[in-house]
């Protein structure tokens, strides 16, 4: 059974790559648009139908337990308890889209390689200190996390996820981590890789544009 059917179409816009601008004397920040390939992400998420914000919830739409591979990861980890599984876009640091198995449990978070069967990244629940999402009906949201790097992902499931991860966090800790809602943010896409995610509703859809910043 192949447990990572296609994923809900994500419109893609492509747009022109302007040169970066010239680093201004004396330093300061620059901001250019993410590289080709990835040049194309201005991300036109279409606004979900009201009946996909009503729709239940269920947690595991895996079935993690009946999946060996996924099975056997988090058993390596001592985890057992899922709150939530489910087939995501991960963006890289260049930019580009991959496709993840995102495991939510009551101790991390996980990122699986559903076409090699490889876990990619675990993010202890602990470490995370905030999301990040817009004010729009789009698929995106960040999870930041200072100790190491950040992560932009995109589900349609994005309020199921980061409910999940709030409720997880505070079930097993005495604090509760930010959910900033803004229509622009930065995260870190790697320690030195700062980028910024800009939303714009337009059309009935919801454009989204990435790009690169310059660390001050």
């Amino acid at each position: 059974m192949d447990r990572f059917r296609p994923l809900r179409r994500i419109q893609v816009e492509p747009e022109r790559v302007d040169p970066p601008p010239p680093t201004a004397a004396g330093g300061g920040e620059t901001e250019e648009m993410v590289p080709a390939p990835a040049a194309g992400l201005l991300m036109g998420a279409k606004v979900r139908r009201r009946a996909a914000v009503y729709r239940d919830c269920k947690g595991d739409y895996i079935g993690v337990p009946n999946d060996p591979c996924l099975a056997k990861i988090l058993s390596k980890q001592g985890d057992n308890k899922v709150l939530f599984a489910d087939k995501i876009l991960k963006f890289t640091q260049s930019g580009k889209m991959k496709r993840r198995i995102l495991v939510i449990t009551d101790f991390a978070i996980y990122l699986v390689d559903p076409d090699a069967d490889i876990l990619k990244r675990r993010i202890a629940l602990a470490a995370v200190d905030k999301l990040c999402i817009s004010n729009l009906s789009d698929n995106f949201f960040a999870i930041i996390v200072p100790t190491e790097y950040d992560c932009l992902m995109a589900s349609t499931r994005k309020k199921e996820i980061v409910d999940v991860i709030v409720k997880a966090i505070k079930s097993t800790s005495e604090y509760e981590p930010e959910v900033a809602s803004s229509n622009r943010f930065e995260y870190h896409a790697a320690a030195e890789v700062i980028k910024e995610v800009e939303f714009e509703e337009a059309n009935g859809s919801v454009k989204t544009r990435i790009t690169h910043k310059e660390k001050p």
